[in-house]
């Protein structure tokens, strides 16, 4: 189990959005974004290239001013 104290610290690396423990996953809570980084051996595995982007019909229209955590700036 991932310590709380942890879980208020922790923000998606993509966005800098806070993220919420979803079962065996950290989700982040932009709809923007909304990546689904792996907890393994109740440890957070916070790499973009390991998260799991969330499917099409999850995701909310970006809007100006949003950041797409799948684009390198």
């Amino acid at each position: 189990m991932i310590d709380e104290r942890l879980l208020e610290i922790l923000v998606c690396p993509a966005c800098r959005t806070k993220v919420r423990l979803e079962g065996e996953r950290l989700v982040c809570q932009n709809p923007a974004c909304g990546l689904r980084y792996p907890v393994r051996d109740d440890i957070p595995v916070m790499l973009i290239h390991e998260a799991e982007k969330p499917e099409k019909a999850e995701r909310r229209d970006q809007g100006p001013g949003t950041r797409d955590p799948g684009k390198e700036t």
